[in-house]
């Protein structure tokens, strides 16, 4: 049974030093029957943890009815984490935000807050209905806490409790206080126990964890935002635009000396709302990520890593809405978050970034965790366009030298002839000269022990390890990488940049490196592999056996070829219009199917629309099952999710020009309205 502690810098597992990375998935916000597959596609991105909120609106929306069946099974999901190999942070509210109706609260708890009871304090009549809720939710995780040998290691309590809602001052210190104890008395026995902490929320006698997004979907603004400071290395933990839209202040309420810098809201993506909808890409969240590594973290959580639906509610939609005294509308049912999991499952940009940083700290991460943070130069405004903004964490003999040339929405200076340096306590390692054009970011290592070998410096970033310390070490990059050797010399693998955003470290008889541009992950001692009907993967070192289902196409270098072809025909997909009026469009779409139809025996069917307008619904008979506001995206739809439907209906509501909102990309107009689905089209996946 591992042991799981933290000293003020740093995690440790073990008395070991530890970094890992934590992903959020709310469990009730996808299919039961798929948690698994999602958790492995989670785990295969390099995430060691994975945070969810028990989301009391989802679990007791009539007073005294407690449902956890289906997707609302906490204690299912948690069995699976276990089962996959993931620890968990628990986030058990009672108040949680997560862009839900009420924050999470049930209405009637809202009603009881109304006359008189009051909500997210040491009132007793709010206590017995926390006590009670927790109780039910104990009850489900009983047995599966850290000290019974399962997976939950954290236990976050309330959400920006001071910041958005809730008391500041002792008064608020001590409500946390007492919700610790009452988690501790339920059976919430955990190692770590964790608090918000960016803008000035308290957090009692918890570990503060911080936060960070490129972007803030809930500003009121419908105009460009000014340069975002997370792609600024720096020592500030708060990040001032979370919830800006409630309370901002810039002030944090705790010693941050006391606490390592653990992060559990970087945006793995955004989710958007009806005024403004910005786009999170690829590069978006590698860039913050990459800064926050350089300003001295220690923890790299996201929200969210893996989007969802809100489940549908008995008595009203579940969604954060104008309507329960929110700034912000958001869609009733999409909660897809751009983010590294989409809605469906389907892989994006965002998770291929991440993984390059998560592979790393998963196999360097102990090493890398110690080591002081220098910043170079410090003081840099977001708006500054022209000083490239540098770090190195670093002791006394060996660091990883960080550079970030990357401004969302913002064309930054190229600079040529740039000699980097890392520091150490008998002097510097001077790298080879280069150029670092706008947009670029990474992080060097020098006097970097790699086995018995001491690679002194490279212009090339480390991936991971295969087969040990003395086996392959995996780099990657796009520059000349002129690896110089101080000591003896370890078998270096390189990957070009677009390389290793596709590769996966998958452990088998032994670690293999897959190159493919979909999902890889192992199961049962099987190498699981997600694609198309014709699909092609690259495999080092090469295995005794083709992994099943693929045959041998070749070398292509060290890499060996692997091709799958199947020859199944893919569905079809007819779209008629049937009617229009001024304020929206109605289509109906029909899907053929051939083969088998069935995701579960590795099969789905992906709708994607491309569609101009304000909005997007989709029904299936009288249900609505998704909705969706314009961002300029194409929009996906696993056809899989909803047992292979044959009909569904289409309605496109209409944007003009004069509507108030903010798009980074707007749809081509006819007149001053944008009010048409483009077109329909039908991917086929395969495992």
């Amino acid at each position: 049974m591992a042991e799981y502690t933290y000293n003020s810098d740093y995690l440790m597992k073990d008395g070991k030093a530890w970094f890992p990375v934590m992903g959020e998935m709310h469990f009730s916000r996808y299919r039961e029957d798929l948690w698994e597959e999602s958790l492995r596609k989670i785990k295969a991105g390099g995430v060691d943890i994975v945070s969810t909120y028990v989301i009391w609106i989802h679990h007791e929306e009539e007073e005294g009815v407690f449902d956890f069946s289906g997707c609302r099974n906490v204690r299912r999901f948690l069995e699976l984490c276990g089962k996959v190999g993931l620890q968990v942070c628990l986030r058990i509210g009672p108040w949680v935000h997560g862009e839900v109706r009420n924050g999470g609260f049930p209405d009637w708890v809202v009603k009881k807050g109304e006359s008189g009871v009051e909500l997210r304090s040491n009132d007793s009549a709010y206590l017995k209905m926390v006590r009670r809720y927790w109780r039910e939710v104990a009850g489900q995780a009983e047995g599966l806490m850290a000290k019974d040998g399962g997976p939950v290691i954290a236990l976050q309590l309330e959400n920006e409790y001071g910041h958005v809602g809730g008391f500041r001052g002792e008064k608020g210190e001590a409500h946390m206080r007492t919700l610790m104890a009452l988690a501790k008395e339920l059976g919430f026995e955990v190692p770590v126990y964790t608090a918000t902490g960016w803008g000035g929320a308290v957090i009692g006698d918890c570990i503060p964890v911080m936060g960070g997004y490129c972007e803030a979907p809930w500003d009121r603004s419908v105009k460009e935002l000014p340069a975002n400071a997370n792609y600024v290395i720096s020592h500030i933990r708060n990040d001032a635009l979370i919830a800006c839209d409630h309370h901002k202040t810039d002030d944090t309420t705790f010693d941050e000396s006391r606490f390592p810098y653990l992060t559990a809201e970087l945006g793995g993506g955004l989710q958007v709302t009806s005024h403004r909808r910005p786009v999170a890409g690829g590069k978006d969240i590698g860039a913050m990520s990459l800064t926050k590594l350089a300003s001295g973290v220690a923890l790299l959580g996201y929200y969210m890593y893996h989007g969802g639906s809100n489940p549908r509610g008995k008595l009203s939609t579940l969604q954060e809405s104008r309507a329960t005294g929110y700034p912000n509308d958001l869609p009733e049912i999409n909660y897809d978050f751009n983010a590294p999991i989409r809605q469906y499952g389907t892989i994006s940009d965002n998770y291929k970034e991440i993984r390059l940083l998560a592979y790393f700290l998963r196999d360097f991460g102990e090493d890398l965790a110690p080591l002081k943070t220098e910043i170079f130069p410090e003081n840099v405004m977001p708006e500054d366009l022209h000083t490239l903004r540098t770090s190195c964490r670093h002791d006394d003999v060996h660091g990883y030298l960080f550079f970030n040339n990357y401004q969302r929405r913002r064309i930054m200076d190229s600079h040529e002839g740039v000699v980097l340096k890392g520091k150490t306590k008998t002097g510097e390692i001077t790298f080879p000269s280069l150029t670092i054009g706008s947009g670029e970011y990474g992080f060097f290592p020098y006097n970097m022990r790699l086995g018995s070998a001491v690679l002194e410096s490279a212009l090339a970033t480390p991936l991971c390890r295969l087969n040990g310390a003395e086996g392959t070490y995996v780099f990657y990059g796009d520059y000349e990488p002129c690896y110089h050797w101080k000591e003896g010399r370890a078998d270096v693998l390189h990957l070009t940049r677009e390389q290793a955003l596709n590769a996966w470290k998958v452990t088998l008889d032994q670690d293999y490196l897959v190159i493919h541009e979909n999902y890889v992950w192992e199961e049962k001692g099987v190498l699981a592999v997600t694609g198309g009907a014709d699909t092609r993967i690259l495999m080092y070192p090469e295995p005794d056996e083709a992994p099943l289902g693929f045959v041998k196409a070749g070398k292509e270098g060290r890499f060996t070829i692997y091709e799958r072809k199947l020859s199944e025909r893919p569905a079809e997909v007819e779209c008629r219009k049937l009617s229009e009026d001024e304020k929206k469009a109605v289509y109906e779409l029909r899907i053929r199917y051939y083969g088998e139809k069935d995701r579960m025996n590795g099969r789905d069917t992906l709708l994607r629309l491309a569609y101009a307008g304000d909005s997007m619904e989709i029904y299936l008979g009288e249900e609505k099952i998704n909705d969706h506001f314009y961002t300029g995206q194409k929009v996906l739809l696993s056809l899989g999710y909803f047992g292979f439907p044959e009909v569904l209906r289409v309605s496109v509501n209409a944007l003009r020009r004069e509507t108030p909102v903010f798009l980074e990309q707007w749809p081509e107009m006819e007149g001053d309205r944008a009010c048409s689905l483009v077109r329909a089209e039908i991917l086929e996946e395969y495992r």
